[in-house]
Parts: C-alpha cells; sequence; structure tokens
C-alpha cells in the first residue's frame, strides 16, 4: 500500500469517526459563579506553588542528567566527522535552554503564589486591625 492510499484510508477513517463539533461555548458553561469570577481559596494556592516547587527542584536534577552522556555522544560523533554530532549538540543546547526556561517558570510560580499568599495574609489583618478600631466597629457591637 502506497503512502497516498494509506493516508486516504487514515482520513477516511478518522472522518467517519467524528460525531459531533461543537462551534460555539454555552450561555453557562457552569463550574462557576454566573457573573464568572474566579474563586479560589488560599489551600488551593498552596498546593500548586507546592507543587511548582516540587518541579523545580526535581528539573534541577533530572533535567540534566543525561547532559554528560549526550555531551560525550556529540564529541563522539564528531570526531569521526559525522555530522550528527553537530546536530546532537545542538540539540543538547536546545534541551538544556528549554530546560533553565521551565525551571525559571516553576520558581516564578512558586515565588508569585507565596508572595500572593503572604501579601493576602498581611492585607486582612491590616483590614482586621483597621476594621476593630472604627467607628463601625463600635456601632455593631
Amino acid at each position: 500500500m502506497s503512502f497516498d492510499e494509506e493516508w486516504s484510508t487514515a482520513r477516511a477513517t478518522a472522518a467517519a469517526n467524528v460525531s459531533m463539533r461543537l462551534n460555539h461555548v454555552p450561555a453557562d458553561p457552569g463550574g462557576g459563579t454566573a457573573g464568572g469570577d474566579l474563586e479560589i481559596n488560599q489551600d488551593h494556592i498552596g498546593a500548586i506553588g507546592s507543587e511548582a516547587y516540587k518541579l523545580h527542584t526535581r528539573l534541577l536534577t533530572d533535567g540534566k542528567h543525561a547532559a554528560t552522556a549526550t555531551g560525550e555522544a556529540a564529541g563522539a560523533l564528531t570526531k569521526e566527522s559525522f555530522g550528527s554530532g553537530a546536530a546532537l549538540q545542538k540539540v543538547a543546547t536546545m534541551w538544556e535552554s528549554q530546560v533553565k526556561t521551565l525551571v525559571a517558570a516553576c520558581a516564578n510560580i512558586s515565588n508569585g503564589l507565596n508572595y500572593s499568599l503572604s501579601s493576602h495574609a498581611k492585607e486582612e489583618q491590616q483590614l482586621h486591625a483597621d476594621f476593630t478600631t472604627s467607628a463601625i466597629d463600635k456601632y455593631l457591637k
């Protein structure tokens, strides 16, 4: 079977298995308030920040575990005049760059969420302190 015949068969099979396609979003997709406000509690934020930190920590080591072997393989291939040596080194350099970007993103997420939790807690304390010393509090008692 040629590629064109196989491709035609695959396209026909895929088209036959499609039963429904959405071209719009329902008026009320659910999952939240009618106003579409985002609600999240501090436990959720803490859990997300914790997972981002764990991923950050693992990526620092696991993202580099093949760096030495890859560099040696690229060097050996290049030494033997194989063009794949330079290509392998390029892949390794790109991988390292992408791991660094991902590590930085995880750190930003973790640090940002930790800052948000801390900042929110301080604001809540300040509001509570301001409210308990205000004239409104005296009228509510």
